[in-house]
């Protein structure tokens, strides 16, 4: 008879072994963490970049395209507002007949209701109001948010303009005008932690803070602080400075960004 003998661990054996693999384990997890954190830290912190950076390059832009001397900047409850008349374009008007005297002028001594543009025609649209010589908040007599410079846009046929019955209140040294087509608002909100956009609103005197109506949508998310300041040039008043700071903070990181976006204020 042949004897198979058997063969196999023993219990101390496969504990020494357990033990063994665990200390094993144990000195390999020590060297992988750290590298495993700081990618899944830089990871994180490019996301809070982006998130600031996508926002404020966003702002930038719309500021940049701020009617001139259209932009105030307010607090309520915690949250910054700030705020602008979005134009879509600008041109010429026309302010003398030519030389054989033909063309419509634009109008400074009545109400007018057509004149021509001299040169390109910027995109007109329904909605849109027609801006000349703005002086901004605080102008009781050429100020875009009360209305006393702006009418609606009717129509357009070839180069000249239709708009509702309008003595504008000053000619500019220019003979430009601007096409408004909606206010913006900006809103952050540190205690949400959101800064939204709203638009297409109605147009009012004292800054909404909220705005009621129009349409809004959530631009950033995680804003744990923000700052917006305003500064017009003392010497011309033609040019400022929009300062945006923003604040981004998740999981005990935060990134902090700070754009400044040049404004020219020629009416």
């Amino acid at each position: 008879m042949t004897r198979i003998r058997a063969c196999g661990f023993t219990l101390v054996e496969a504990v020494a072994v357990i033990a063994i693999m665990g200390v094993v384990a144990g000195m390999v997890a020590i060297f992988i963490r750290q590298p495993v954190e700081s990618y899944v830290d830089a990871v994180r912190r490019a996301e809070l970049t982006d998130i600031a950076d996508t926002a404020l390059r966003r702002m930038g832009r719309d500021v940049r395209a701020a009617l001139p001397n259209s932009i105030r900047i307010a607090t309520a409850g915690g949250v910054t507002y700030l705020e602008f008349l979005q134009i879509s374009g600008g041109g010429r008007y026309r302010a003398q007949p030519d030389s054989v005297g033909n063309g419509d002028p634009l109008d400074f001594t009545a109400a007018d209701t057509t004149f021509d543009v001299i040169g390109p025609v910027p995109p007109l649209a329904a909605g849109d109001r027609i801006v000349v010589y703005n002086l901004g908040p605080g102008s009781t007599e050429s100020d875009a948010y009360t209305g006393n410079n702006s009418t609606a846009f009717a129509s357009l046929a070839g180069s000249t303009i239709t708009i509702a019955a309008k003595l504008f209140p000053f000619v500019s040294p220019g003979h430009r005008f601007q096409v408004v087509e909606y206010p913006v608002t900006y809103a952050c909100d540190p205690a949400s932690g959101q800064l939204r956009r709203y638009w297409g609103y109605a147009i009012a005197a004292a800054q909404p803070t909220p705005p009621a109506g129009g349409n809004n949508a959530l631009l950033a998310t995680n804003v744990s602080a923000c700052t917006f300041t305003y500064t017009a040039s003392p010497a011309t008043q033609r040019n400022s400075i929009v300062s945006l700071s923003l604040q981004v903070t998740q999981s005990g990181e935060t990134v902090s960004l700070f754009e400044q976006v040049h404004v020219v204020n020629v009416p």
